[in-house]
């Protein structure tokens, strides 16, 4: 089936020490790659990108220019590009934006000194690509509205008629559409169509992570399912957002207990395929991971040996499902998203 693409606005950045350009996925007509610089298509958290950009430019002196979207239209408008991409580097925030492009074989491999800078589990037996960062599901709450005693012990349960109105999410957007990847590789399609249907029957939709937490927060509604680092991320300012909410970690491998990863990879197309694989390393190297971990983002950092912002519960205590990120498969989840009436 067609996937639509969904169009953000695009906007300029001038710095110093690297071109970074930003722009929509349909926004063709407002980006023009340099050839002299290194070609970045990234869906990461534009900041994160730009900082590790310009960091890379300061210590090779090497030119980048950055072109940002949203994972899934992203990459498929490489895969629509194929061999003719400008793209050197794909960056994305959740792993299924990246196997789409591996399906299409259009991903060099990844240097293996790179790929030794991040725990083995976080490579493809491919070794196309590998983890850049990562981030775990949660059920953001109100203790007013749902007291701990009464939280679901998996997030399968929220399809049950006693969850009616009493969650809610953002479906649209491709972080929830990963965590549903995660739960069909987990439980098969015929669970997780069933949990699809408890989804668009019984929860609250909302536009983003944000809104959710926020809606939470005002005591819109009890619950919300959500990525951990927007609830850190309030918390460290002035907690508008999560004053009266807290967390609820799943564990015991349940599917809300899915950590997503995000991917780094080099085109085979590349015209600059060597700094291509420098940047890469850089990005997962000691020095671009603490960039990361330094970025209040809150995410997890993945290079071996670098600590995450110490806020957050170790990434190992999580008690994460053993689904393999590698194979999670967005135009299935797409597919039955779209069935159940919910895209």
């Amino acid at each position: 089936m067609t996937v639509r693409r969904r169009t953000v606005i695009s906007a300029l950045l001038a710095l110093t020490a690297s071109t970074t350009l930003a722009a929509c996925g349909g926004g063709d007509e407002e980006y023009k790659a340099d050839p002299a610089s290194l070609q970045i298509y990234s869906a990461q958290h534009h900041e994160i990108t730009d900082a590790w950009a310009r960091a890379f430019t300061a210590k090779t002196g090497i030119k980048t220019q950055v072109r940002s979207g949203k994972d899934s239209s992203m990459g498929h408008q490489i895969v629509e590009e194929g061999a003719s991409s400008p793209a050197d580097v794909f960056l994305t925030e959740n792993s299924p934006a990246m196997t789409v492009v591996e399906r299409a074989r259009l991903l060099a491999p990844v240097d293996a000194t790179t790929r030794a800078q991040v725990p083995a589990a976080m490579t493809p037996s491919s070794n196309a690509w590998l983890a850049i960062a990562a981030r775990s599901t949660v059920m953001v709450y109100n203790p007013d509205k749902l007291p701990a005693d009464q939280l679901p012990t998996s997030l399968m349960d929220l399809a049950e008629p006693e969850w009616k109105d009493k969650w809610g999410a953002a479906p649209g957007g491709a972080d929830f559409q990963a965590i549903v990847a995660g739960m069909l590789a987990q439980k098969g399609e015929a669970a997780t169509a069933s949990w699809l249907k408890g989804l668009k029957d019984g929860s609250k939709t909302y536009q983003n992570n944000i809104a959710t937490m926020k809606a939470v927060n005002a005591g819109e509604v009890p619950a919300g399912i959500i990525y951990h680092y927007y609830w850190y991320r309030d918390q460290a300012g002035n907690k508008d957002g999560t004053q009266n909410t807290r967390l609820h970690y799943f564990k015991n491998q349940d599917p809300g207990a899915f950590v997503s990863l995000s991917a780094g990879g080099v085109l085979k197309s590349s015209k600059k395929p060597q700094q291509a694989q420098a940047f890469l390393k850089f990005v997962t190297s000691p020095e671009g991971q603490k960039i990361l971990a330094d970025s209040k983002s809150m995410e997890y950092a993945v290079g071996n040996g670098v600590a995450s912002d110490a806020a957050l519960p170790p990434l190992a205590s999580l008690q994460a499902p053993p689904v393999d990120p590698f194979t999670l498969n967005s135009d299935q989840v797409t597919r039955l998203m779209t069935d159940a009436g919910i895209l």
